[in-house]
């Protein structure tokens, strides 16, 4: 049975036509009796009815991540987010997943009017359709939504049929929004008028964000000790800073890791879960990173995981923030081969350094950290050079600094590792400009 039929039944099964099963089975008949290329055939009938089931289905599930909005209900269990839904297909199992990934720390359920999907944060569970008089009509936050969509209206550039295409009428009635949008259409014309008339507004002042320099001179000499014993002094300087990111903290996030590890992960910032859990990569993006390590081959055990930021900036407490606080980086390095080959370190036997120098700097290197990236260069205190810690980000504008990004295995197609993970091999500048990395 060829994959592409499996792939195509999985998606078409879910359309509400009831000749579906009957033609998937003649389908799988045909395909397993003489004609092994029939999804191949372009023009016959049978398989475009069946592509034409599956893209339908597709639009739908699209639809639903697009325009389900979510309404708080205050239950005598706690806060929950429930929502409303009429899909034109049967999809609302097969698409909680999106829902899990995107809102894991949120206690929510979707209803539509054949089924249900309720999530407690460990596991969803399926039930029967409900009303929509069973999902609230309206909450507080709705008046805030509706005034950031008109905001966010660009009467110049309105095109009402392409919206209607993208946004059908019939989505309009579960959507905050939608009682604007007439208005928001009429008033397009005399706000244009009005844009013209004013002109182009003039470029602010581009504000240049002040230096911070201040760079602790009596740090311990962290290179000529053990390993071990150097990445436990910088994890107990890094749980005792109470500087101005630490204090909108629940706590910080270490990274962890093998000593010796052979590959270094190196995230932004940990994020809520990671800032409850004091571990990183367990909120949803964590997970995701599992799900791609795994199809990747690579145990996260093997790794060592880390973020530039070892704290969690919460938005409500980032205005109580001194404005030019900075950030820590602490960053065990992975084992270097060296030139004739064979490891030549620990992950931990090196950290990351500010300018040559060891020990916690300020935000503010960017540059010269910029500018290293994806390049060996020389610490002061070890022999073994370096590699500035190169973010995903930076991965694509490896290539124009002569480095190669390479999979760390084949990814399979369609794969989850596509792209999520990447092994960046960097050699010395002669041989990349020899072109037999």
């Amino acid at each position: 049975m060829p994959r592409g039929f499996l792939d195509l039944a999985e998606v078409a099964i879910r359309h509400r036509d009831p000749e579906r099963f009957a033609l998937l089975y003649r389908l799988l008949w045909r395909l397993t009796h003489g004609e092994a290329g029939l999804l191949q055939v372009a023009t016959d009938p049978e398989v475009i009815r069946a592509q034409a089931m599956a893209k339908a289905v597709r639009r739908d599930a699209h639809k639903l991540h697009a325009f389900l909005r979510f309404r708080m209900l205050e239950t005598e269990s706690g806060t929950r987010y429930i929502a409303w839904f009429e899909p034109d297909h049967h999809i609302l199992e097969a698409e909680t997943g999106f829902f899990i990934r995107r809102f894991a720390g949120m206690r929510w359920s979707i209803l539509t009017p054949e089924a249900s999907a309720h999530w407690d944060g460990e596991a969803v569970r399926m039930g029967p359709g409900g009303r929509r008089a069973d999902a609230p009509a309206e909450d507080a936050q709705e008046v805030l939504w509706r005034a950031y969509y008109a905001h966010i209206f660009n009467p110049a550039r309105l095109k009402p049929a392409a919206m209607r295409a993208e946004m059908p009428k019939k989505y309009w009635r579960n959507l905050p929004e939608a009682q604007d949008i007439a208005r928001l259409m009429a008033e397009a014309p005399r706000r244009v008028a009005e844009m013209v008339e004013r002109g182009a507004t003039p470029a602010a002042a581009r504000r240049q964000r002040a230096v911070v320099a201040d760079v602790e001179a009596a740090m311990p000499d962290l290179f000529s000790q053990d390993p071990a014993q150097a990445l436990a002094a910088l994890r107990a300087e890094v749980l005792a800073d109470r500087g101005p990111l630490a204090v909108q903290a629940t706590q910080a996030v270490f990274g962890e890791g093998p000593i010796g590890a052979a590959l270094l992960f190196v995230g932004e910032q940990p994020g809520d879960e990671e800032d409850i859990a004091g571990r990183p990569f367990v909120g949803p993006a964590g997970r995701m990173f599992n799900r791609a390590l795994e199809e990747a081959g690579v145990p996260r055990e093997e790794a060592y995981v880390t973020n530039a930021v070892k704290h969690f900036i919460h938005p409500d407490r980032a205005a109580a923030a001194a404005p030019d606080a900075g950030c820590r980086r602490h960053h065990p390095l992975p084992a270097l081969p060296a030139a004739g080959g064979g490891d030549r370190g620990a992950a931990a036997g090196g950290l990351a350094r500010r300018d040559g120098a060891a020990g916690a700097g300020r935000q503010g290197d960017g540059d010269q950290q910029g500018a290293r990236r994806g390049h060996p260069h020389r610490g002061r205190a070890a022999a073994v050079p370096d590699r500035a810690p190169l973010l995903p980000a930076a991965a694509a504008g490896c290539r124009e600094q002569g480095a190669r990004v390479r999979p760390l295995r084949r990814r399979p197609e369609g794969g989850l590792a596509r792209g999520a993970v990447a092994a960046v091999s960097v050699r010395n500048r002669e041989r990349s400009r020899r072109g037999d990395v």
